[in-house]
């Protein structure tokens, strides 16, 4: 295969000769310092990503895909409505559910509490809380036994376990002669739930939905109906098809529930991104400072090759291919190095805290006390391309300066 000679000459223009090693050396730091940007993104854009996916799957362990409720008061006829609900396309699984505020008491301590009546053999095919039970299971719910699962952090902020009893205050009072006083209800902790989310940990409750329907004066109404989507990614779609097929009830899904989470990751994501890739374009620009040092130290051998024919252009494409190949090589390297840290995180983070001896991200501190990893292609080939299109503008200007030189000029002094 013959090469062009512009590429066989750019290609030996990255090595200069001995008396000027420090363009080189120059040349050299350009393409670890794209080589390191590329790599940076790569690395904290993978996990960006995956705790945005690691809250994901936590939220989603107590809350639903998508959750059709009332709009004020109970749900009349809601076998009708989960039965549309089931019949939509990407649907798997739906559970009826009853919501309500309450305080639960045990001694001296009260504590506001989210309590969610649930049919637990429906709830399990609809959230993963099952998998999170730390002691007893869903089943141990049965109507009539009064029985309550509480989060971990919840239990301990009482001081309870299973098998105590604690007192649930509800808003909806007794009228008495004394005047209206809250409804009280023993119930008997029948197991433990830990999800990893302080916010459902520590002000999260689940009982029967039969009992909760007692409790709160429901009837056969519930607050709504919970459903679970074979995609997640799906639920904006099938939140806007069942509103237009149940306009008089609410619907809403994960994203809409969990907003401010979701939100929070995704303008934190986007920002490092653009800090990051700042730290890449000025790699990629040390470039420019290299190939003017290339073009002026190579004055007298562009001159030479403008008296034998060289046109403008193929000098220019000259320092060009130069510069393409040092962010080649750096954005490929970049990558390998950056990808080769993203899938093996679970195992740097581990041996660098033995390492130093140091908690990083301590549990009582942070969410999540590890560093998840979530590789996106998309994101590796978005930050690749920016780095050769940084690459390839940083030549120009100093190709253009190159093709302008005159050889008269350039061989005065030769």
């Amino acid at each position: 295969m013959q090469w062009p000679f512009e590429a066989l000459i750019g290609l030996r223009y990255l090595r200069a000769r001995r008396r000027n090693g420090f363009i080189s050396f120059i040349s050299l730091a350009s393409m670890i310092g794209i080589a390191l940007g590329v790599a940076a993104l790569i690395i904290v854009l993978s996990v960006m990503n995956g705790f945005q996916k690691e809250i994901r799957t936590r939220i989603l362990g107590v809350a639903s895909h998508v959750e059709v409720s009332a709009m004020q008061g109970g749900m009349a006829g809601w076998p009708q409505v989960a039965e549309v609900a089931a019949a939509e396309p990407g649907v798997q699984a739906v559970a009826p559910f009853v919501s309500a505020q309450g305080l639960l008491s045990y001694g001296g301590a009260v504590r506001g509490v989210m309590v969610r009546g649930i049919e637990p053999k429906a709830e399990d095919k609809v959230v993963d809380v099952g998998k999170h039970m730390v002691k007893g299971q869903l089943a141990d719910l049965k109507p009539g036994e009064f029985g309550v699962l509480l989060g971990t952090e919840l239990a301990r902020q009482l001081g309870v376990g299973v098998g105590d009893k604690v007192t649930l205050i509800t808003p909806q009072g007794n009228v008495t002669p004394a005047g209206m006083m809250p409804r009280l209800k023993q119930f008997t902790i029948k197991g433990l739930f830990k999800v990893d989310m302080y916010e459902y940990d520590s002000g999260f409750a689940m009982i029967d939905m039969k009992d909760a329907q007692t409790l709160f004066r429901m009837g056969d109404n519930v607050s709504g109906v919970r459903l679970k989507l074979a995609d997640l990614f799906q639920a904006p779609q099938v939140k806007r098809d069942l509103q237009q097929k149940l306009p008089e009830v609410w619907v809403s899904d994960w994203s809409d529930m969990n907003a401010n989470y979701f939100r929070a990751v995704q303008i934190e994501k986007r920002m490092m991104f653009i800090i990051l890739t700042l730290i890449v374009a000025v790699a990629a620009f040390n470039l420019v400072s290299t190939l003017v040092m290339v073009v002026t130290d190579k004055q007298a051998d562009i001159a030479i090759l403008r008296t034998l024919g060289a046109s403008p252009a193929s000098i220019m494409k000259i320092f060009m291919i130069q510069g393409a190949v040092a962010g080649v090589l750096g954005t490929l390297s970049g990558v390998a190095a950056g990808l080769t840290v993203a899938w093996n995180l679970d195992v740097i983070m581990p041996f660098i805290e033995r390492l130093l001896g140091v908690k990083l991200l301590s549990s009582e501190v942070y969410l999540i006390d590890y560093l998840p990893s979530d590789v996106q292609l998309a994101d590796v080939g978005t930050i690749a391309v920016i780095s050769l299109v940084l690459s390839l503008l940083a030549t120009l200007y100093p190709s253009w300066r190159a093709a302008r030189t005159q050889p008269a000029e350039a061989l005065r002094y030769e």
